[in-house]
């Protein structure tokens, strides 16, 4: 009977010492179990929840549909679909104009734009083919000058440049800048996808835009992820050279309806014909390759330092 009290103590004593493990063990348990949990839901969770695009800390967000400026010629709900520049193709340039063929025939639009206290120049092809009446009107707009003196009205961090409303000529009239053009409207003529570098034409939405024709004036850049939009809006250009500048303004200070704090002003739409490929000068100042102007925009002086050099 003596031995049984010594027994009752080594079983209690043993169930002791496994308490005491179990509770060592278990915060790591816990612990390991918490991280695995975690990782599950990151990786199931929705794709299409991210963060707001083009918003960079201390940037105020923008404005509810209530409270924003009218978006008569914007990109409507579906601006910020997609989560920022997943449409950046591993070629950064898949329609390389310096390997055009010697006879092709290529229409470009060549844009100085007025930015930082310099002109940066923009070359982007055009596609008649694919959307005449929008490229004809485009052309016609340019022939007119009415685009010389224009305002960038919207940039968005990575993600896209808009400009080419008429009420933009005008500072005085920022509240309305985004709303003007509609008084000539031109058909859809949609084909073309957004890629890296797009241009397309704004326009009004569905809702009292069931037909999808454009503003006849504002066009915009597609810098990151618009595959929402593909079938949607009419994409009637390409941009072969400066998409640098483009994207360097997408990322400049704007307010709350992403209209750039600084004036950022389109000094020149030019349309040309380009025969034969453009070809590469130097690195510029941004590290990456400049390409020659295309023929027809050069000048007299241009063409004969050419020449010689």
């Amino acid at each position: 009977m003596k031995s049984l009290p010594r027994l009752l103590c080594l079983v209690l004593a043993a169930a002791c010492s496994h308490t005491i493990a179990q509770e060592k063990k278990d915060p790591y348990a816990d612990a390991a179990a918490r991280a695995a949990d975690a990782r599950k839901a990151a990786e199931s969770s929705d794709p299409k929840i991210t963060e707001t695009v083009g918003k960079t800390p201390g940037k105020p967000a923008a404005k509810s549909s209530s409270s924003a400026k009218p978006q008569g010629s914007s990109l409507g709900s579906s601006l910020t679909s997609g989560k920022k520049g997943s449409t950046k193709s591993k070629v950064k340039n898949p329609d390389d104009p310096t390997t055009w063929g010697k006879s092709e025939v290529h229409k470009l639009a060549v844009m100085d734009i007025k930015y930082g206290g310099d002109l940066r120049e923009v070359v982007f092809e055009l596609f008649p083919n694919d959307a005449p009446r929008t490229v004809s009107n485009f052309a016609d707009n340019c022939a007119a000058g009415a685009y010389n003196g224009l305002a960038v009205h919207r940039a968005i961090d990575g993600y896209l440049v808009q400009t080419g409303d008429p009420s933009t000529s005008d500072a005085s009239a920022r509240d309305r800048w985004g709303t003007g053009g509609e008084d000539k409207l031109i058909s859809a003529e949609i084909k073309r996808p957004h890629k890296l570098g797009a241009v397309a034409m704004a326009r009004r939405s569905d809702r009292v835009n069931p037909e999808k024709k454009s503003n006849g004036f504002q066009f915009y850049f597609a810098l990151g992820n618009m595959a929402a939009l593909d079938g949607q809006y009419t994409v009637f250009g390409q941009v072969v050279s400066g998409l640098e500048w483009i994207e360097r303004i997408s990322r400049v200070p704007a307010d709350s309806n992403d209209c750039p704090l600084e004036r950022i002003e389109v000094k020149s739409i030019k349309v040309v014909d380009q025969t034969g490929p453009l070809t590469v000068l130097q690195n510029s100042s941004t590290g990456k390759r400049r390409l020659t102007r295309p023929d027809a925009a050069k000048g007299k002086i241009e063409r004969f330092i050419e020449r010689i050099w």
